[in-house]
């Protein structure tokens, strides 16, 4: 089994550096409805220039290739919004690149890939799900950018960790969509690091809780999955290489119903003209369900690619 260490404070600092022409340092706002249960706050990584999070830890693991490397290409395994990551980023460095996505990908995010100029590789959820464990798909040529247990991905999204400490200083509880953890496991080295006592969960939306079930089992666990509007997170199982680390940077796992997360897309687009894909509503939904518990807390929204049909469907109130 491939071991994956948690990057170090100086590691992500460096990452900032190195993505800082490229990523935008985005904005933490308050989320102001009457009847929240706590005070939240929005991380707005929806605004991103591919509207995702992505962008981050693709620029920072190409950004340590040698260019030698590059130039043979790059390819990676996402639903979408990692694809958009790794496209823009080998786009913006000239070098091809490739991107195998799994059926159910949103029309949304593939034309996204396609604008940015990615070679776009469909296959079945398990064929898709088989690359991220073996980090390769035959046939494909170039360098493999893990969507989630690259240490440099990682870090590169460790970098939102630090921006959440500098714009709230006393916030007390982080909540992050958890699809592989490469997201959370950065943050949360970031904030441990610097803050060990602020409590960080990943969150989980009821159509794929891998995470909820491996930390009650004390060990990685399969799980049923079931495609859902939801498509940024999810998956059949905890990847075994980052366990270790979710395990013990995590401090635990919330779960919002599908009712909940479209609930939460429609307020946030009401009340605050912010638009969030399923999966980067999903800690806002959490949160606002008081699943995330008091105090002062921050829900990182991930993303905002969300298919347009389906929220148009959210927004008059249908579950797509």
């Amino acid at each position: 089994m491939r071991t994956i260490e948690a990057p170090t404070l100086d590691e992500i600092r460096a990452a900032r550096a190195r993505i800082a022409g490229s990523a935008l340092r985005t904005p933490l706002v308050r989320l102001n409805v009457d009847d929240a249960p706590t005070e939240i706050w929005l991380k707005l990584e929806n605004l991103q220039p591919i509207g995702s999070f992505k962008l981050r830890g693709a620029g920072n693991a190409m950004g340590l290739l040698p260019l030698a490397a590059l130039a043979r290409g790059v390819y990676t395994a996402s639903a979408g919004n990692m694809a958009q990551g790794v496209a823009w980023n080998a786009r913006r460095l000239g070098v091809p690149c490739t991107v195998v996505v799994p059926e159910h990908a949103p029309q949304t995010k593939l034309a996204a890939i396609e604008r940015l100029g990615a070679t776009i590789i469909r296959v079945p959820f398990d064929a898709w799900w088989k690359v991220i464990v073996e980090h390769h798909h035959p046939g494909i040529d170039g360098m493999f950018i893990h969507p989630v247990s690259d240490p440099a991905v990682i870090a590169g999204n460790g970098t939102i960790g630090l921006e959440i400490l500098e714009d709230l200083p006393d916030v007390e509880t982080v909540l992050v969509p958890y699809g592989g953890g490469g997201l959370s496991c950065g943050i949360a080295s970031a904030i441990r690091a610097l803050r060990p006592g602020v409590r960080i969960l990943g969150c989980e939306v009821e159509t794929a809780t891998p995470l909820t079930a491996s930390l009650a089992a004390g060990g990685p666990r399969q799980v049923d999955y079931v495609p859902s509007f939801v498509d940024g997170i999810g998956a059949k199982g905890v990847l075994d290489e980052m366990w270790p680390l979710a395990s013990r940077l995590l401090d635990g796992a919330c779960v919002a119903s599908l009712a909940e997360v479209a609930a939460a897309v429609k307020l946030l687009v009401e009340r605050t003209r912010v638009v969030a894909e399923g999966a980067g509503a999903v800690p806002v939904a959490a949160a606002l369900a008081g699943k995330g518990g008091a105090g002062k807390i921050v829900c990182v929204v991930s993303g905002g690619n969300i298919d347009t049909k389906k929220l148009a469907a959210i927004l008059m109130g249908e579950l797509p």
